[in-house]
């Protein structure tokens, strides 16, 4: 594939395989933090929009200089449109609008359950069987959830609309997850990451140029809105996706995908010294029981790993 002959992607050794996967959940905790920082400045859509564009760019101007083909079959073209309207105009409409609402700590929490949720849809969708250990992993994690949003006399902690338009982004991304695997085996990964960020830009054109155009050529961001908007197209949705994908090639999903845990934390330490976000005994216990919730439903993943490799050792 284009994406992994590249000179910058040559092969790594597991240390620096486990590395880009923690980068990468770093950048993406951090998402959630840069996102409330630029939200002074400018609206959602705003955000949205100018993420998708710098961040498509930087992908086609790599891919660019990898010298290799982006040609797109015309009957996938369909498929890519697709795509990119569960992922990112979805996703990063109930994402960026919830955000407004609801802190980041407990944002990322809620996204960090999309990887719970996904075996469910693919249940349904391509009738593959679902782990003890995964339905474990969402009761414990829904627990957490709720924990977390719900106060002593059981009113919520956090906005119920924000918390709606968070879910609405995991079902977003759930059903991205599934259109996915129709493109996954045929083109290399950063082209459809470019593509789907192109095409969502486009998605989100004419609402900015509606709603926000106006309040966006009036805004006067401070310099740290400013460099907090090129941080999340830089890292967020460009650098972080590259790492991922090499931590992936290397270490493999599941393994991977484990790493996603690490998302709250990181969300949590940076809200905490750059938002000056409070932390409560009830947020931090909904926290571990959510990450407890997510590690429990990849156990089934890992154990059968581990078989698979005394089998291997031993035809050996």
């Amino acid at each position: 594939m284009a994406f992994e002959n590249s000179p910058i992607l040559e092969q790594p050794g597991k240390i620096r395989s486990l590395l880009y996967a923690v980068l990468a959940m770093l950048f993406w905790g951090l998402s959630f933090v840069w996102f409330k920082q630029v939200f002074v400045a400018y609206k959602p859509i705003t955000i949205i929009f100018l993420r998708l564009v710098i961040s498509g760019s930087l992908l086609l101007i790599f891919i660019k200089l990898s010298r290799k083909s982006f040609h797109i079959q015309k009957e996938d073209i369909k498929w890519f449109f697709l795509l990119a309207f569960t992922q990112p105009f979805c996703y990063f409409m109930g994402e960026s609008f919830g955000l407004t609402k609801v802190s980041s700590t407990i944002s990322s929490v809620i996204i960090a359950t999309i990887p719970l949720f996904s075996p469910i849809a693919a249940y349904f969708v391509f009738k593959e069987r679902v782990s003890q250990n995964t339905i474990s992993g969402i009761v414990i994690s829904l627990a957490g959830i709720v924990i977390m949003l719900l106060k002593p006399d059981l009113s919520f902690n956090a906005s119920p609309d924000g918390i709606g338009l968070l879910f609405f982004a995991v079902i977003s991304a759930i059903a991205y997850s599934l259109v996915i695997r129709r493109l996954a085996g045929n083109y290399p990964v950063i082209t459809i990451i470019a593509l789907q960020n192109l095409i969502g830009a486009l998605y989100f054109l004419p609402f900015f140029l509606v709603f926000d155009f106006n309040h966006f050529i009036g805004a006067r961001p401070s310099s740290g809105a400013i460099f907090a908007l090129i941080e999340l197209a830089f890292f967020a949705s460009t650098l972080a996706y590259i790492f991922y994908i090499i931590s992936i090639r290397d270490i493999g999903v599941i393994k991977a995908n484990v790493f996603s845990n690490l998302i709250p934390v990181f969300t949590g330490i940076a809200s905490y010294f750059l938002l000056s976000e409070e932390f409560s005994v009830a947020k931090i216990a909904g926290m571990v029981l959510v990450l407890v919730g997510v590690a429990v439903s990849q156990l089934s993943h890992f154990r059968n790993s581990y078989i698979r490799k005394k089998l291997q050792n031993k035809r050996r």
